[in-house]
C-alpha cells in the first residue's frame, strides 16, 4: 500500500465571498498564468496569513505577498486588480520579507474603502505559484471568514517536490573574481543583495573561511571584499541553479559599477593632514573642494529615549513595521527632490538597509525576547555599524554612518520625536560630530557655505553629496572644532582641508577675491542661461536637456534648457516586478510634457534595454556579448506588445508639447520601417498625427547610411557614448580600455560629420545627446560639423550656452575643418585645449 500524500489547508486571508479564478476580470489571473487557486471578494480590510511559513516576497507596492511553507509550497495573495498602480497608497504591511509568520497572523492592513475606490476591482487572488508541488487542489465555495475557513485544500505531490526544495544538495558556484576597484562596497553590495532577494533559495556569499547572507547588504559589505578576491556563491532551494547563474553574471559585471564610479580609498597620510593644528587653523581631510567664508553653526544629533521592555510581540512588531515603512517613504520624498543620480543612489541604498534581512533578524530576535521595537532596532543597527567600523577597509568603516543614519530615522519615528530639520541661517559654516547623508542631501547651498565633520573621510557618502552640491567640506576635523564658539567667522578651504579660525583682514580679503572670481563667472553663465542659445553672430543652436522624469524637466527649464532632447523612458520600467501599464506611462509622459509646455520640444526615446540594462521581468537570452545582441529597438520589435503599449502612452502627450519619438539602436532601414509601421497603426487608432520621428545614431551603419535614412526620418540624435564603443570596438565599461574609448577619437568625429552631411542633404536636423554634448570644449566643434541641437546634463546648460556665445559660426566651422584633419585623440584634445574660450 502506498503512503498517503501530505495535505495542506489554505485559510481565508480575508472575510468575503469566494469567486472562481477563471471569472476574474484579468487575463493573467483568469488564464492561470501566475498559478492556480481561487479569488475572494472581501468584506474585511486586514489580510491574514493563509498558511504558516516564511514571507518569501513582499511586493514594493505592498499589495501582494508570497509565503513559502515548510513543505515548499508558495502561496501568493494579491489584493485587488491593478492595485500595483496605487504604488502602496492605502496599504500598510505588518511584516517584512524573510519573516516567519503563523497562519492567521495579520500581515497587511489596507484601507478597503480607499483601495476599492481607486482599484479596478477588490477581488483578491489566493494562488499556489509553484503548481509542481501540488498533486491536486480543491477550492471551497460561498462565504468564508478570515483565518477560520479553508479556501483551498491541497494534496501535495507525495512530498517529492518538497524534498527537492528542502533536502536537495546545496549548489556551489565556481570561483568569481571581484572586479570592483573598491570591492563590494555599499552600492554594488546593495545591487547584489537586492538581486539575491528575488530568489527564494537560501543564498550565501563565501570568501575564504567567511560567509555572508547574500540577501543582506550589511553582511555582504561586512565580508570586506577587495579587488581580485575570489568568492563563491552557495545556494540551496528550488531556484538555486538560476540564482547562482544570475548572481555570478552580476558579480562578473561588477554589479553595474562602471570604471571611475567606485570611490577611491583615502590615502594613508593625506598631504593636508601633514599640517598641524594651531591657534589659527584646524586641519582635516579635504572632502569637497572650494573656499567658503562664514560663521560657525553647530549641529548636534538628537538623543532618543526608548523603553527597554515592550508592550507585547504583536504590538511592537506592528509599530516597527509602520516606522520602517514611514522611514522608507521619508527617504523616497527626499529622493524625489533630488536630480543627481549619485545622491539618489545613496538614498536608495538607505532604503535597501530598511529591508536588510540580517538587520531585521536581529531586530525580531530582540522583539521575541520582549524588548520594545525601539530598543530592539537600536541594538540591531548599533551592532552592525560597530561591526563595519571594525573593518580594515576605510570605505566600509565609513558606511557605518549610513547605517546609523537609517537607524536614527526609524528610531525617531518609534520614539514619537520629529527629527529637527537643519534650519540654518544664510552664511553658515556647519560643524558637526557627524552629519547624516540624508541631512547632507537636503542642505541648501544658498545658505550653507561649507561644513566640517569630525568623523568620515573623502570617500564618505557625506563627502560625495557635498561635492555633488558644490559645497566645500572637510571631514575628520579636529575635536577642537566642536568647541569653537557659535557665530565665529572662519575660512573653510575644502581643497586643502583647513579651517582658518582666526583669519586676519588680508586672509579674508584674499579668500573673498577668489570666491568673487568664481562666483562672477558662475553668475555670468547663469544670467545668460535663460537666453536662447546662439553663436556670437546669432546662429541659433538648441541647448536642451537629458532627463528621466517630470522633476528633472522642471529643473532643466529653470536652469535654462530650451526643451528635452532625451527623455530616458527606462526609468518607468526599472526597479519593478512588472512592466508599467499604459496609464502609468501616459501619466508620466504627460507630466513631463506639461512641465515643458507647448513651445518646447520633447524627444522621448522608446525603451532602451538589453546589454548592460536588463529588466528582471523581461528575461533575455544569455549572450556571450550582450552589447551585440538584443538591445534597443531589437527588443521592442521582439516584444511588439510592449512597444505598442509604450507608443500609445507617449502619443497621449502629443497635444501638450512638441512631441518627438526616437527609436534607439537602429542599425537598418528594415528596423526603422518596422517600428514606424507600428507607430502609424497606433497613431491612426488614436488620431494623433502631429509627431516627429527620429532615430538614435549609435551604430556605425546608421551613420554610414545617414543619407539613406534621412528621407524616412525627421531628425537624428547621436548617442556618442555607444557610438564610440561600436566604432572603436571597445567596451566603454572595460577597466583597461575605457580611457581609450574616447568620443573625441577622429574616427568617431568623422562618423558624426558623416551623419551631419547625410542629414543636411535632405534638410533634416541632427542633435547630440551623448556625453560629448555636455563638454563645453566640444560644443563649437559639434556645431561646426553641422549639429544644431545639443542635449546636455542640466548642470552643463549654462556653461555650454556661454561657450557657444563666444564663437561665430564661421569660427566653429573652421575649428571643425581643422580637427577633422587630425589623426589622434591626443592631437584633437590638444587642439581643443589650445582654442578653448
Amino acid at each position: 500500500m502506498g503512503t498517503t500524500a501530505p495535505r495542506l489547508d489554505v485559510l481565508a486571508p480575508l472575510s468575503g465571498w469566494l469567486v472562481p479564478l477563471d471569472s476574474v476580470p484579468d487575463p493573467v489571473f483568469a488564464g492561470k498564468m501566475v498559478g492556480d487557486g481561487v479569488s475572494l471578494d472581501p468584506t474585511s480590510g486586514s489580510l491574514l496569513a493563509p498558511v504558516a511559513g516564511v514571507v518569501s516576497n513582499l511586493h514594493s507596492a505592498h499589495h501582494a505577498l508570497t509565503i513559502t511553507t515548510a513543505e515548499g509550497v508558495e502561496v501568493m495573495v494579491h489584493i485587488g486588480i491593478d492595485t500595483v498602480m496605487l504604488k502602496g497608497e492605502g496599504f500598510f504591511p505588518l511584516v517584512e520579507q524573510g519573516q516567519q509568520v503563523s497562519a492567521g497572523q495579520a500581515v497587511i492592513d489596507f484601507d478597503i474603502d480607499q483601495v476599492g475606490r481607486n482599484a479596478a476591482s477588490l477581488l483578491t487572488q489566493i494562488i499556489v505559484t509553484n503548481g509542481e508541488s501540488v498533486h491536486s487542489m480543491q477550492a471551497a465555495q460561498g462565504m468564508v471568514h478570515a483565518g477560520r475557513d479553508v479556501v483551498l485544500s491541497l494534496q501535495l505531490a507525495n512530498g517529492q517536490a518538497v524534498a527537492q526544495l528542502q533536502d536537495g544538495e546545496p549548489k556551489l558556484s565556481a570561483d568569481i573574481v571581484i572586479g570592483n576597484p573598491a570591492g563590494l562596497h555599499a552600492r554594488p553590495a546593495a545591487v547584489f543583495a537586492s538581486k539575491a532577494k528575488s530568489f527564494s533559495s537560501d543564498i550565501q556569499l563565501l570568501l575564504a573561511d567567511k560567509e555572508a547572507n547574500a540577501k543582506s547588504v550589511v553582511a555582504v559589505m561586512g565580508l570586506a571584499t577587495k579587488l581580485g578576491d575570489a568568492v563563491r556563491i552557495r545556494a540551496h532551494g528550488g531556484d538555486a541553479a538560476a540564482a547562482i547563474a544570475e548572481l555570478t553574471q552580476l558579480l562578473n559585471d561588477r554589479c553595474g559599477e562602471k570604471p571611475g564610479e567606485a570611490p577611491q580609498a583615502p590615502a594613508e597620510a593625506p598631504i593636508a593632514i601633514q599640517q598641524q593644528d594651531s591657534d589659527k587653523q584646524l586641519v582635516g581631510v579635504g572632502a569637497s573642494p572650494g573656499i567658503a567664508i562664514g560663521r560657525i553653526v553647530h549641529h548636534r544629533l538628537q538623543e532618543f529615549d526608548v523603553p527597554e521592555q515592550g508592550k507585547g510581540g504583536n504590538i511592537e512588531q506592528q509599530s516597527f513595521a509602520r516606522a520602517a515603512e514611514e522611514a522608507a517613504a521619508q527617504i523616497e520624498l527626499v529622493k524625489a527632490q533630488l536630480s543627481d543620480p549619485a545622491k539618489q543612489a545613496i538614498l536608495s541604498m538607505h532604503q535597501e538597509l530598511l529591508q536588510d534581512p540580517d538587520l531585521l533578524a536581529l531586530t525580531y530576535t530582540g522583539l521575541a525576547e520582549g524588548k520594545s521595537a525601539g530598543w530592539a532596532w537600536r541594538a540591531a543597527f548599533s551592532a552592525y555599524s560597530a561591526r563595519l567600523e571594525a573593518q580594515d577597509n576605510p570605505l566600509l568603516r565609513e558606511r557605518a554612518n549610513d547605517i546609523r543614519d537609517v537607524g536614527r530615522r526609524v528610531l525617531a519615528l518609534l520614539a514619537g520625536i520629529k527629527q529637527a530639520a537643519l534650519e540654518l541661517p544664510a552664511g553658515s559654516i556647519l560643524i558637526a560630530e557627524d552629519l547624516a547623508p540624508s541631512d547632507t542631501a537636503a542642505l541648501d547651498p544658498s545658505k550653507v557655505m561649507g561644513f566640517c565633520t569630525r568623523t568620515g573621510g573623502a570617500t564618505s557618502h557625506v563627502a560625495i553629496l557635498a561635492r555633488s552640491l558644490g559645497i566645500p567640506a572637510i571631514c575628520g576635523i579636529s575635536q577642537a572644532a566642536l568647541k569653537l564658539p557659535e557665530g565665529r567667522q572662519v575660512i573653510l578651504n575644502g581643497s586643502e582641508g583647513t579651517l582658518a579660525i582666526a583669519p586676519n583682514a588680508a586672509e579674508l580679503a584674499a579668500a573673498e577675491q577668489e570666491i568673487a572670481r568664481l562666483a562672477e563667472r558662475r553668475a555670468d553663465e547663469a544670467k545668460g542661461s535663460m537666453q536662447p542659445a546662439a553663436t556670437r553672430d546669432g546662429v541659433r543652436v538648441d541647448v536642451v536637456a537629458n532627463i528621466r522624469n517630470a522633476a528633472d524637466a522642471r529643473e532643466a527649464v529653470a536652469k535654462g534648457a530650451e526643451g528635452v532632447g532625451l527623455l530616458r523612458s527606462e526609468f518607468l520600467f526599472d526597479n519593478r516586478d512588472t512592466a508599467p501599464t499604459e496609464a502609468e506611462q501616459a501619466a508620466e509622459y504627460c507630466a513631463v510634457a506639461e512641465a515643458l509646455g507647448k513651445d518646447r520640444p520633447l524627444v522621448v526615446r522608446t525603451l532602451d534595454v538589453g546589454g548592460d540594462k536588463p529588466l528582471s521581468y523581461l528575461p533575455l537570452p544569455k549572450e556571450d556579448n550582450p552589447f551585440l545582441g538584443l538591445r534597443g529597438i531589437r527588443v521592442s520589435l521582439d516584444r511588439p506588445d510592449l512597444l505598442r503599449t509604450q507608443l500609445r502612452a507617449i502619443l497621449q502627450a502629443a497635444p501638450l508639447t512638441q512631441l518627438h519619438i526616437m527609436f534607439p539602436m537602429v542599425a537598418s532601414l528594415e528596423e526603422l520601417r518596422a517600428a514606424k509601421a507600428v507607430l502609424v497603426e497606433e497613431q491612426q487608432s488614436c488620431g494623433q498625427h502631429d509627431v516627429k520621428v527620429g532615430i538614435m545614431v549609435e551604430v556605425p551603419s546608421a551613420a554610414v547610411l545617414a543619407a539613406r535614412f534621412a528621407p524616412e526620418v525627421d531628425f537624428f540624435s547621436i548617442g556618442t557614448n555607444d557610438l564610440t564603443q561600436y566604432v572603436l570596438a571597445m567596451d566603454r565599461g572595460h577597466p583597461q580600455l575605457a580611457k581609450q574609448a574616447d568620443a573625441l577619437h577622429p574616427a568617431v568625429l568623422n562618423m558624426i560629420a558623416m551623419t551631419c552631411d547625410g542629414a543636411r542633404a535632405h534638410g533634416k536636423w541632427v542633435g547630440v545627446c551623448g556625453g560629448l554634448a555636455s563638454d563645453e570644449r566640444a560644443a563649437p566643434l559639434l556645431v561646426g560639423m553641422g549639429v544644431s541641437e545639443l542635449s546636455v546634463s542640466t548642470p552643463a546648460v549654462a556653461s555650454v550656452k556661454a561657450t557657444l556665445a563666444r564663437w561665430s559660426l564661421a569660427e566653429c566651422q573652421q575649428l571643425a575643418n581643422d580637427v577633422l584633419a587630425l589623426s589622434t585623440v591626443t592631437d584633437v584634445r590638444h587642439h581643443l585645449n589650445q582654442h578653448a574660450r
